[in-house]
């Protein structure tokens, strides 16, 4: 005990004496005696770094009030106090110092208004007064839960001063909160039939609002099992009851998950084929209160005439399927009475809008295949198209470089003709002629030979330049060059096969007739030697050894 005696005294000690302190508590620990808890909230600040200041902070925060922790003006007191001469007298000066708007739209640090405070307290003479000095825009000032004075009063339920509310600033009534909520859906989930009605009747067009989500004030008010809020709201929209959220879920959707069955009587009786709506995943409300286990709405959907017990959802079940997973024996009991069957057991055909969805699915599954098929025969014709331009760039090169090296074949044979003449040259002093010159040099065939042969050549060097230079990089010229090449192949082909072949009969005409004369010659002449005698025959014989050579010479030729 005085080992804890001075424990505790060592916390009084100053800062150069903590680490004796620490070095006791170490031991202490050891010794097995727990720190008290104020020690070690201590500690802990000291580990966290929390200075004096802040610990002094924290004391004075403590000290503060409720009003003082909220940041209130003193007009937000005197509402909230209900003290309607220190409201006025408030309003009074301000007006006279000219600040007046600035304390009608002054905000705590909740984000609170006066007006937001008198409407939230319910003191109608103090929001009348307060309306004196508002517009629409410091009146619908929100807080920081998102209600403004409109919407805070219909959460209160104080229909007296939405009353006040209305008649000064109608506009204010359709004014939303969060996630797109009217004030006539915060009313019909809280269950204020009063201020549902007083909303209606002032303005009906509200009950057609949906939230973000979809749900209109009638899924709302279904859902949490407000009877007369359901009938006031089919009794002035009843189009109502077939709206759908952006699950597909109408309004029975929400009632059967909870357990007023009234609610479900409601919002059958005024169309009961509303029983029978399917939402996104194909289920009705027999298959939700069947899959919630309420056995109570199930029973009443079934009472319901036209209601279709052997309905199947999208998963292809009905709900005595859905029943028997879930191992309900009274609302299997039920549906068996009803004459509900498994979707095993039914033999009907699938309904009009199940086969219409099946052929569109079926459809678009044969789209996205031939879609698939088509970009791949495209990606075929593509690598085809890239092979065979391939290949005709081959044959195009191929094709200049056959007419490159027939150009170069031609230039050259072109070129050395015209320094190699055929016959003898001069060699001696000639009248006509200088030393040197060639024989045939001014025969006009020789001329025409001369013109052709440098017709040739300069016309196989261009195509030679053309072709290395030009046609090279050009694919357009390439082709160009081969269909220029190919045209005037085919006329020169032509060309030289009509020149070939009268060269080559006129040739073959010339040895027959030179081959033929020789024969008659020599028969002739073997005639007239017959005919003479012997020293004649003998000086014609030797004229005709004569003839004979010069005839075989020709017909070597």
């Amino acid at each position: 005990m005085a080992t804890e005696k001075q424990f505790l005294r060592s916390l009084t000690m100053e800062k150069p004496q903590r680490s004796a302190m620490k070095r006791l508590e170490r031991r202490l620990s050891f010794q097995g005696i727990e720190k008290p808890r104020f020690l070690r909230i201590e500690e802990r600040e000291e580990e966290m770094g929390v200075t004096d200041e802040r610990k002094k902070k924290k004391k004075k925060n403590k000290n503060k009030g409720p009003a003082q922790k909220r940041g209130d003006s003193p007009l937000h007191l005197a509402c909230r106090s209900g003290d309607l001469l220190q409201v006025r007298e408030i309003l009074f000066n301000g007006e006279q110092s000219g600040n007046l708007r600035g304390l009608i739209s002054g905000q705590n640090i909740e984000g609170e208004t006066p007006i937001y405070v008198a409407a939230e307290t319910g003191q109608v003479e103090l929001v009348r007064e307060l309306l004196k000095h508002s517009d629409v825009q410091s009146a619908s000032i929100k807080a920081k839960n998102g209600f403004d004075a409109f919407h805070i009063a219909v959460k209160e339920d104080h229909v007296d001063v939405l009353t006040e509310l209305m008649s000064s600033l109608p506009e204010s009534a359709m004014t939303v909160g969060p996630s797109n909520v009217t004030a006539l859906d915060t009313a019909a989930n809280q269950g204020h039939i009063d201020v549902v009605n007083l909303l209606l009747e002032t303005n009906a067009s509200l009950a057609k609002i949906t939230r973000n989500n979809g749900k209109t004030v009638l899924h709302v008010a279904a859902r949490q099992g407000h009877v007369e809020v359901v009938r006031a709201l089919l009794a002035k929209e009843p189009g109502l009851n077939f709206r759908s959220d952006r699950k597909g879920q109408a309004a029975i959707h929400m009632a059967v998950k909870g357990q007023n069955v009234d609610v479900v009587t409601e919002l059958v009786r005024p169309d009961p084929s509303v029983v029978n709506l399917e939402d996104n995943k194909g289920n009705s409300a027999l298959h939700i209160a069947t899959s919630k286990g309420r056995s109570a709405m199930v029973e009443s959907l079934l009472k319901v005439e036209g209601v279709n017990v052997n309905a199947c959802n999208k998963q292809g079940e009905t709900a005595l399927d859905i029943s028997a997973k879930k191992r309900s024996e009274d609302i299997t009991s039920l549906l068996r009475r009803a004459g509900a069957v498994a979707a095993s057991d039914r033999a009907a055909p699938a309904s009009p809008a199940k086969q219409l969805t099946q052929t569109v699915s079926e459809i678009k599954h044969d789209v996205h295949t031939q879609l698939q098929q088509t970009h791949r025969t495209g990606v075929h014709v593509n690598r085809i198209k890239k092979r065979l331009k391939k290949l005709h760039t081959a044959g195009l090169n191929n094709a200049i470089n056959s007419s490159t090296v027939v150009a170069v074949l031609i230039a050259t044979i072109a070129f050395a003709a015209i320094f190699t003449l055929p016959g003898q040259y001069v060699e001696e002093p000639t009248p006509g002629y200088r030393l040197g010159d060639a024989y045939i040099a001014t025969s006009a065939p020789f001329v025409v030979f001369f013109v052709a042969d440098s017709l040739a050549l300069f016309i196989s060097l261009a195509v030679v330049v053309a072709q290395t230079s030009i046609v090279v990089v050009e694919h357009e010229a390439k082709k160009r060059m081969v269909s220029i090449i190919n045209k005037r192949s085919w006329w020169l082909t032509l060309v030289t096969t009509a020149m070939g072949t009268i060269i080559m009969f006129a040739t073959l005409g010339s040895m027959c007739y030179c081959i033929v004369y020789q024969k008659m010659e020599q028969g002739n002449k073997r005639k007239l030697r017959r005919s003479f005698g012997g020293s004649q025959s003998r000086s014609l014989s030797g004229f005709d050894s004569d003839s004979d050579v010069h005839n075989s010479s020709m017909y070597v030729l």
